[in-house]
């Protein structure tokens, strides 16, 4: 939907993920979209190149977030949430409800 404004889907799905979960790493966003790893890191180093995207390792891992000095951190984080908030229930669901804490130990199912 919004290809034309980010360049490609990769990139849209990319920004998608990172701004629901704050940060996201290669093989994260790529298992989530079922995208080849090697589109999802040109599209993050070309968001990193431009400014957008900062990372940071952790451990071994890659993690690329929002560059919090960005001129228009808030409008572009505005824009993706009213997408994020347009996206069809299934697809949201799909994607963007990964649950990211661990359970607590001996909790039943």
């Amino acid at each position: 939907m919004y290809k034309a404004l980010f360049g490609n889907n990769v990139a849209e799905r990319c920004l998608l993920y990172i701004v629901n979960y704050g940060e996201g790493h290669i093989n994260g966003i790529a298992k989530t979209f079922g995208i080849a790893p090697s589109q999802v890191q040109s599209q993050l180093e070309k968001l990193e190149a431009g400014g957008i995207l900062v990372s940071q390792f952790s451990g071994n891992t890659k993690n690329f977030r929002i560059n919090p000095r960005l001129a228009i951190k808030k409008e572009l984080t505005d824009l993706i949430e009213k997408m994020l908030a347009l996206t069809p229930e299934a697809d949201t669901e799909q994607f963007f409800r990964e649950r990211r804490r661990p359970r607590r130990t001996g909790k039943k199912l």
